[in-house]
């Protein structure tokens, strides 16, 4: 089992807070969990189920998954759906051993929609739900200069139906802390597109 809590904070002053969790169902089977909130007042649950395409002695790793959730606006709930497929493999020339990962996700949610319409001297509304498409990739290389540290560089690129295309660079180091726990700071900066520079802090729990 496998639990990170983190927080990011830009220089504009949004706050995002995430709980991701992890949990074997078996060899190839894994459900995960994710919790976002923002200080803007949205709020994300999703629920997923990964599976693992690899077999053992394949020195590549694939996988792919797909979640269904909700989001919370301002007391609205509005449905939520996710596929994702992800690769990645060992990398030992890195100092302390290393890897590399890339992973590619769809995400659609539901937006309601009302529009008013005037026959004669009545004015009828009617309420739909509208698709708000985003499309993420990941590019994640890390490695171990040292047993109890864990060096992390993530390459964040993203488009949105609402805000276009952005990139980012996130740089984390990881400690080990006393029992299961591991300690995260990082910074994140844009490199194109709409974004902020931030502080990242979180903690991961593996058990």
């Amino acid at each position: 089992m496998f639990l990170s809590l983190s927080a990011e904070h830009d220089r504009a002053g949004s706050t995002y807070s995430s709980l991701y969790g992890e949990y074997g169902l078996g060899p190839r089977k894994t459900l995960g969990v994710e919790l976002g909130y923002t200080d803007q007042g949205e709020t994300t649950a999703l629920m997923w189920l990964q599976t693992t395409l690899d077999k053992p002695e394949w020195t590549n790793r694939f996988a792919v998954s797909a979640g269904l959730g909700a989001v919370e606006r301002d007391g609205v709930y509005t449905p939520l759906g996710q596929i994702k497929a992800g690769w990645g493999r060992g990398i030992e020339a890195l100092p302390g051993g290393g890897w590399i990962s890339a992973e590619a996700s769809f995400r659609v949610t539901g937006t309601f929609e009302t529009a008013r319409v005037r026959q004669g001297w009545v004015t009828y509304e009617t309420t739909y739900l509208t698709p708000e498409k985003s499309g993420k990739a990941e590019v994640t290389l890390g490695f171990r200069p040292r047993d109890s540290l864990m060096l992390i560089n993530q390459l964040r690129l993203e488009q949105r139906d609402d805000t276009g295309f952005s990139g980012s660079l996130a740089i984390s180091t990881v400690y080990d802390a006393p029992g299961p726990a591991q300690i995260e700071m990082g910074f994140v900066a844009p490199v194109t597109g709409q974004g902020e520079e931030a502080i990242k802090l979180g903690t991961w729990l593996a058990f």
